[in-house]
């Protein structure tokens, strides 16, 4: 310990390795350990993640301390991060572990109905929703600074374990930019954090007239436009289990169509763990959020899954025979 009350630098890989040590032991303890891993350079990409990081840095109160955070998410400094309802709990690595939460208010009422009332009629999809897929007028509306989705200053309490006295410390800083990549790929996370449900934004009656006039029937809409987007078993007993939708995916890379060709050598894996999926959506180059619209599936059911690890997935013989025609679609 220095003098001036702070510990001596210690190198990012030493960090990191100690760190790893000490997650494994909280990971015997039963925490399910989510770490931020962006892509690169580039904390965010998708509408979301990079509304969300643009909103913070937005803040002139935030901008001595932001650029710290960027430096310890980019180098993997973040090896936990939760979202849960109106709570940010994290772990970041320093000359220690450092415990971080940072708590959020609630989206007020008044200002949900005014989202709602502004985008009625102008949403028809929960995929395009998710993907942010959305016209200019709804875009300006979810992610406006002061009437948005996104959380103001006075909204938010931090708290770090740290010994950094500043209200927004190093430590916090990674965490709010770690929450930008977070909801790269799992945006619905914005609106648990939020406490209000996305469903409420899509205007359910257009999509099912949209897909009507293709030839699919309402029942077939009800279930597969809500119930497989989010997960949720609508199907009668004894209905046969529809097809999961084919997305093709463009070629990015000669080392992306590399791994698409190892995926497709290999035969469904039995048992399913989380390391499976995770293989699988990045032998496809998908976000957790395509992947999921892929499988039919929930963005937070994939980052579930994907977090087990070398852990087996339980799920219903519904969702692996789901699984199994999405693997075989996905080899061709």
């Amino acid at each position: 310990m220095r003098f001036d009350g702070w510990a001596p630098y210690v190198p990012v890989a030493e960090r990191r390795a100690k760190a790893q040590k000490q997650l494994e032991k909280m990971r015997k303890k039963g925490l399910t350990v989510q770490p931020v891993q962006p892509a690169g350079r580039t904390i965010a990409a998708s509408f979301w993640g990079k509304g969300w990081c643009d909103h913070m840095e937005s803040f002139s109160d935030y901008a001595n301390r932001l650029p710290r955070g960027r430096t310890y998410v980019r180098n993997g400094s973040v090896c936990h991060l939760e979202i849960l309802p109106g709570k940010i709990q994290a772990i970041v690595s320093g000359s220690k572990l450092y415990n971080v939460a940072i708590t959020i208010t609630p989206l007020p009422e008044k200002k949900w109905h005014s989202v709602k009332r502004s985008c009625s009629g102008r949403i028809g999809s929960l995929i395009d929703l998710l993907r942010g897929k959305l016209e200019s007028g709804v875009m300006e509306v979810v992610s406006h600074q002061r009437d948005g989705l996104f959380p103001e200053p006075g909204e938010m309490k931090f708290t770090c374990d740290c010994p950094d006295w500043a209200g927004m410390c190093k430590h916090v800083a990674a965490v709010l930019y770690g929450v930008g990549a977070r909801l790269d790929h799992a945006p619905e996370m914005l609106f648990t954090l939020r406490g209000v449900n996305h469903e409420e934004l899509v205007d359910v009656s257009a999509a099912v007239a949209n897909v009507g006039k293709a030839g699919t029937s309402r029942r077939r809409i009800a279930a597969t436009g809500l119930a497989d987007v989010f997960g949720i078993d609508l199907a009668d007993a004894g209905e046969s289990v529809p097809e999961p939708p084919v997305v093709s995916v463009p070629r990015k890379s000669t080392k992306s169509a590399g791994r698409r060709k190892v995926a497709a050598a290999l035969s469904f894996p039995d048992p399913l763990t989380g390391n499976d999926i995770i293989a699988w959506r990045s032998a496809l180059g998908e976000t957790q959020a395509l992947f999921a619209a892929r499988m039919g599936l929930t963005a937070a059911s994939i980052s579930q899954w994907e977090t087990k690890g070398k852990g087996i997935i339980g799920m219903r013989d519904r969702t692996l025979t789901l699984l199994r025609s999405a693997w075989e679609q996905t080899r061709s």
